[in-house]
């Protein structure tokens, strides 16, 4: 057992939803499609997780709770890293979008940043109403602080990474772009028009790779792939 006691297994178990596919786990936790590979095999071995042709599914539920509290104590010890603030939320278990600075930073393929640095950098995500303490209990295990709805000021956050949750009463759409869950286009580039003069950058390279008028009659011309 102790050769799958490792971060790496961690992160797959806790990163994978039923169903998934390995190429979905590998983008959701930043890792090479082979790596994973290697590592659901011998998983599957182990009897944690069972990879059929619908996709992967934890068996060995037990084994996932001790996963989720080694990563809590690792990530509660150091700082978090830019790279883990997006595979962190996967580990929750919740369904959740990526949202404002975050669509854009997503939508972008991370070419667009705007005011975010080493020693503050929120990360900003849409979730459902009734998980809300549950999500806010989540990132307490790594110590990672929230806000609802606000971004706070960066000398009342302790640490790096915090994250802002937005919390919706209804379902909400959700779109998959390099393994990260992000609020859909046309949403995303509503949210940059209401503060176009900042995210103009991000609205070109929309425009240009998606194919989208993102001029101010963008509702009636958008034609996303």
């Amino acid at each position: 057992m102790e050769d799958v006691i490792d971060a790496t297994a961690a992160k797959i178990v806790l990163a994978a939803k039923r169903g998934d596919s390995i190429n979905r786990v590998a983008n959701k936790i930043g890792k090479s499609y082979s790596w994973t590979y290697d590592w659901v095999e011998r998983l599957e071995a182990a009897d944690i997780i069972s990879n059929t042709d619908t996709g992967i599914q934890v068996v060995d539920h037990g084994m996932r709770q001790q996963y989720a509290e080694m990563m809590a104590a690792v990530y509660s010890r150091d700082t978090i890293s830019q790279e883990d603030a997006y595979i962190i939320p996967h580990f929750a278990g919740m369904e959740f979008a990526y949202t404002e600075i975050d669509a854009a930073y997503v939508w972008t393929h991370g070419g667009y940043q705007i005011a975010r640095s080493h020693d503050d950098y929120p990360v900003f995500i849409q979730v459902h109403d009734q998980d809300i303490e549950r999500w806010i209990a989540f990132f307490e295990q790594y110590g990672i602080e929230t806000t609802i709805n606000e971004r706070p000021d960066v000398s009342d956050v302790d640490g790096n990474v915090h994250y802002v949750l937005f919390p919706q009463p209804d379902r909400f759409e959700v779109e998959w772009v390099d393994g990260n869950p992000v609020v859909p286009l046309e949403t995303a580039v509503d949210q940059m028009m209401e503060n176009r003069p900042a995210y103009e950058p991000a609205l070109e390279i929309i425009a240009t790779e998606y194919d989208v008028d993102v001029d101010a009659s963008h509702h009636s011309a958008m034609d996303a792939d």
